[in-house]
């Protein structure tokens, strides 16, 4: 972690003055950005000009000792650069990257028709069909991502995707629920064995702003060959979680995980919906359970709705659904009076 204000300053300096952003004797207008666990975040200004400088930080700032190497900083970029092969409006403009800073520069994007998705979903804004947005655009990068001549280089990390998500969320939650843990662990196992796909592996509302009615996506450090299962079972976990939070929307939410999936499911190319929608169904529930008692727990859930997760968890882990309707008019049951 970057120990000072100082020392932030100086690196966030020496990372423009790199990358030909500006002179080594420019006025810079430096602003820690905080929301995130996994890195030192800025925003700096030179002149008429600003970016977003991104650098990961080894030790994350979460309760539990959770340690992931900084060169995640690179697969984030090539992230970004591959998706921007695709869906250029829907990635960050980029203006390099530092080796020797270990981080990169991007647009920040703000004004009034920016907009990040967990805040309009805690708000309970007006629903303008995001979910099947971002669920589009998700499937598209991840179809252009199985093409002959992708170039997976970048991406041959699955040791970084181990200590960033599987560790984390699927062993560290089996360490703590033994009934289910040799599922967890069979799980956490197949998916670090998969390289299909290019996975973005963070895909949540906290990193998705909506420019207009155009899906952005960022904070990509856990990119990775892997599963497509994983992104979407990430992302519809969020839903789900905030369904319960949020009564007054959940029927909407929970609407939303299946508009998502069948928008996504639209651009599946690389393989048998049923197969994907399956390993979909397999996951989701572990992840709902990590978010209970993983390393990175959700923040808005009381301990009754928590102990509720838990309670629909772990059979679902047992004995998993294969189509997420069925799944989700569980989950709805349960949900009932909370």
């Amino acid at each position: 972690m970057t120990k000072t204000p100082d020392e932030f300053e100086a690196r966030c300096r020496r990372l423009l003055v790199e990358l030909g952003l500006c002179a080594p004797g420019d006025d810079l207008g430096i602003t820690p950005l905080t929301g995130g666990v996994a890195s030192d975040i800025g925003l700096v200004r030179t002149g008429s000009r600003s970016f977003c400088v991104k650098f990961a930080l080894a030790q994350l700032k979460v309760a539990e000792v959770w340690r992931a190497p900084v060169h995640r900083n690179k697969a984030e970029y090539h992230w970004l650069m591959a998706a921007a092969q695709v869906v250029p409006a829907s990635v960050p403009k980029l203006y390099g990257r530092s080796d020797r800073e270990g981080g990169f520069a991007m647009e920040f994007l703000n004004g009034d028709q920016v907009c990040l998705w967990k805040a309009a979903l805690l708000q309970a804004l007006p629903d303008r069909g995001e979910a099947a947005r971002v669920g589009v655009i998700l499937g598209r990068i991840h179809a252009a991502s199985t093409a002959a001549d992708f170039d997976t280089a970048p991406f041959r990390n699955r040791g970084d995707f181990h200590a960033l998500r599987l560790e984390p969320y699927l062993l560290f939650t089996a360490s703590r629920h033994p009934i289910v843990a040799d599922r967890l662990g069979f799980l956490a196992e197949r998916l670090y064995k998969q390289d299909r796909v290019l996975v973005h592996g963070d895909v949540s509302p906290k990193n998705i702003l909506f420019r207009d009615d155009t899906p952005v996506f960022l904070d990509a450090e856990c990119a990775t060959m892997g599963d497509a299962s994983f992104d979407v079972a990430f992302c519809l976990n969020h839903l789900i979680l905030k369904a319960l939070h949020l009564p007054e929307c959940r029927e909407r939410l929970l609407s939303n995980v299946l508009q998502f999936w069948n928008a996504y499911s639209d651009q599946v190319i690389w393989e048998d919906k049923a197969a994907i929608e399956g390993r979909i169904c397999d996951l989701l529930p572990m992840l709902m359970l990590a978010r209970v008692d993983g390393k990175s727990p959700v923040e808005y859930l009381n301990d009754a709705r928590r102990e509720l997760i838990r309670r629909i968890s772990v059979p679902l882990i047992a004995a998993p659904k294969t189509r997420l309707a069925d799944l989700i008019g569980s989950v709805k049951l349960e949900f009932e009076g909370y």
